[in-house]
């Protein structure tokens, strides 16, 4: 009779959304594509679209001006710093992506990867030296988890942590202040071509605790509005 009992379901390798695993795939992806290039091109391409802020400084076309603040999120140093990228993706990722779907996830992937390189731009303005990298974007991501995940003492109706709760108030100390001290020895400074600077950091997880609340809103009065509409 054993032989004829099903097998028990097997569990998946990652328990991560298929966004999450896609967008994993796609860094990874560019990354690779341009070791294969020729190592001139290879590097012209860090230098075109890293983001430098003192191209801003002297202007240019709309288009040359915007793209650096989308490009430098899929551009990576090597494969340390891709793959420490990815893991932390890996992390915080799932708890943005199970909430939002597939859509708003990479939307607010990339304003906080926009906004993070924005608060480099307004504290490095002028200066020399690109920067590269998803780390803005994963730390907006990491600052809506922060709110979205479900606390011990949360009231189930409560779809959000408040910005001045315990968690986030504790987390985001810690955070600030690993970023402090990148800020004291130098790490990603300006002027250090290649480097994510803390500044992206901060700048990412901030959009991230601030604009979870209307992308959640929004993404509700999607869902509500799709559901009315069948």
């Amino acid at each position: 009779m054993a032989l004829l009992q099903s097998s028990p379901p097997r569990e998946p390798f990652l328990h991560a959304p298929a966004s999450v695993l896609w967008l994993i795939a796609v860094l990874a992806g560019v990354h690779i594509a341009r070791l294969l290039l020729p190592p001139g091109m290879s590097e012209a391409m860090l230098e075109n679209y890293a983001f430098d802020p003192s191209v801003y400084q002297h202007g240019g076309s709309l288009l040359a001006l915007a793209v650096p603040f989308v490009s430098h999120i899929f551009l990576h140093d090597g494969f340390a710093h891709l793959g420490a990228n990815c893991l932390w993706l890996l992390v915080f990722g799932p708890v943005v992506a199970r909430r939002f779907g597939p859509v708003f996830f990479y939307a607010f992937f990339l304003v906080c990867g926009v906004l993070g390189a924005a608060a480099y731009l307004a504290v490095n303005w002028g200066s020399p030296g690109g920067v590269i990298g998803a780390s803005g974007a994963i730390s907006g991501l990491m600052g809506a988890a922060i709110r979205l995940f479900p606390w011990p003492g949360q009231k189930h109706t409560q779809p959000l942590a408040p910005l001045l709760s315990r968690q986030v108030v504790v987390f985001s100390g810690f955070w600030f202040l690993t970023n402090l001290l990148l800020a004291l020895t130098g790490f990603g400074a300006p002027g250090e071509m290649h480097q994510v600077a803390w500044q992206v950091h901060i700048g990412g997880y901030v959009a991230g605790l601030l604009l979870v609340g209307p992308f959640d809103s929004l993404h509700r009065l999607r869902t509500s509005h799709t559901i009315a509409s069948r």
